[in-house]
């Protein structure tokens, strides 16, 4: 299934939203410099958004972009994600995946599509960095080390084949980790994957999970952490 890196490709990108006013206008600002700079390397760029459940100014933010807008009910990236790139025109050869409060540098899309490989899973940088409290910032740093091992696979980083994508069915409605449940089928179907963590994108550092389980989540978890129990604290078994 490996695509091959010698021709210009049509890239679409695909953008779940939901109520996302406060990020959403620099998200596709940077969107479209990346799709500019694809474009002067021979590319084609096709950019979706998907509104997903929004009540927000997101719709109207989009509108002023060069963008298919989709609507959908679902309260669900997966379903989201699935959806925009349904909504994509035939002959997209490669799919970049982010996220609505997440900015792309300019040679974002001409970098995933560099690797010579199926997938790329990019790394990230918080954009809140140095607004975090010091032992915030601690923790996270302390749950990376404790990790280091670890491929970490982001939708706000993420591309991937059309054909790998729909010979893998594409994402599935999961609650949360559609974006590694997708990984894991394709490296379980023989599918290569590159782990860019140097190919980076700035999202959002806000606490307020979006998805469950999500790097939201675990920034709120870090933020509050649960206290270790003293040994009078600790239940007796039975």
């Amino acid at each position: 299934m490996t695509t091959a890196r010698n021709a210009p490709a049509h890239i679409g990108v695909v953008v779940p939203a939901h109520d996302e006013e406060q990020h959403l206008d620099a998200c596709l600002e940077s969107l479209t410099r990346a799709a500019r700079h694809a474009r002067h390397h021979g590319h084609e760029v096709t950019l979706v958004v998907v509104l997903d459940s929004c009540q927000d100014r997101s719709n109207a933010i989009a509108r002023a972009y060069e963008v298919t807008r989709v609507s959908v009910s679902a309260r669900n990236v997966g379903v989201a994600r699935h959806a925009g790139v349904r909504a994509l025109p035939k002959g997209v050869d490669w799919l970049a995946m982010t996220d609505a409060d997440t900015c792309v540098p300019e040679t974002w899309l001409t970098a995933l599509y560099g690797f010579d490989t199926d997938a790329v899973c990019g790394g990230i940088h918080l954009t809140q960095w140095h607004g975090l409290a010091p032992d915030l910032r601690a923790r996270y740093l302390a749950h990376q080390r404790q990790n280091l091992e670890r491929h970490y696979v982001y939708g706000a980083n993420l591309g991937i084949s059309m054909a790998a994508y729909q010979a893998l069915g594409g994402f599935r409605p999961l609650r949360c980790h559609e974006d590694v449940n997708l990984i894991e089928r394709l490296m379980a179907s023989g599918g290569s994957v590159t782990w860019a963590s140097t190919c980076r994108v700035m999202t959002s550092a806000r606490g307020q999970a979006r998805a469950p389980d999500g790097l939201g989540a675990l920034l709120h978890t870090l933020a509050h952490p649960v206290p270790a129990l003293t040994d009078s604290q600790t239940p007796l078994p039975g």
